[in-house]
């Protein structure tokens, strides 16, 4: 079993940056979101003794994870660098405005698919695939339940690998903050979060 989980809202985010492999800190929503997660997670595992809890290497993954395993009561978190988020190279941490400003050809060509695999000099999908379906395999091989804490982007694709679907159907997955995603026996269920106490204002970024 995989509790899937994204990353609390960042500053990048509240701003409408696109991250890529750049950093931003937790902003005290996204905190609040890790808090309210890390709860969320405590009802539904009870003992945590037997979970390994993994996420993306990146700053904000990391942070979020180590909240979570805050409110859980254990302290090891692996950190995974399959699990980072898609690169978008010379993009990472632009908006889509300035990327338009510099590439108004891809903006246009992205309407539909996004433009996360769109950057001359970033990530294809395939590579992106190939390392998140090596770190799928070798958990399910494992056997061993899973908290795992990754990104926008990484965990819709991480999603359409363990339901067989394609990006252009994965790209029209939500990509919440305050929400778990549940891996099991091939099935998908959201569970949300207790509403937060601080108002929301995060994007899908």
């Amino acid at each position: 079993m995989i509790y899937l989980v994204r990353h609390g809202q960042t500053e990048f985010n509240r701003i409408s940056r696109l991250q890529g492999h750049v950093d931003s800190p937790l902003t005290p929503l996204g905190v609040d979101q890790a808090e309210r997660v890390g709860a969320l997670l405590k009802t539904l595992i009870g003992d945590p003794a037997d979970w390994v809890i993994e996420a993306s290497s990146l700053g904000r993954t990391a942070h979020t994870a180590r909240i979570i395993a805050g409110v859980l009561g254990v302290g090891d978190v692996v950190l995974e660098d399959r699990l980072r988020e898609v690169s978008m190279g010379s993009w990472d941490g632009l908006t889509v405005d300035e990327i338009a400003a510099i590439a108004p050809e891809a903006v246009a060509a992205a309407q539909r698919s996004s433009l996360f695999f769109h950057s001359p000099d970033g990530e294809t999908y395939e590579a992106m695939a190939a390392r998140m379906r090596s770190w799928l395999g070798e958990a399910l091989d494992d056997g061993r339940p899973r908290i795992v804490v990754s990104h926008g982007v990484s965990g819709r694709v991480l999603r359409a690998l363990y339901a067989d679907l394609d990006w252009e159907a994965a790209v029209l997955m939500a990509a919440p903050q305050d929400a778990v995603f549940c891996l099991d026996e091939g099935r998908i269920e959201r569970i949300d979060c207790a509403p937060a106490a601080l108002a929301p204002a995060e994007t899908e970024r």
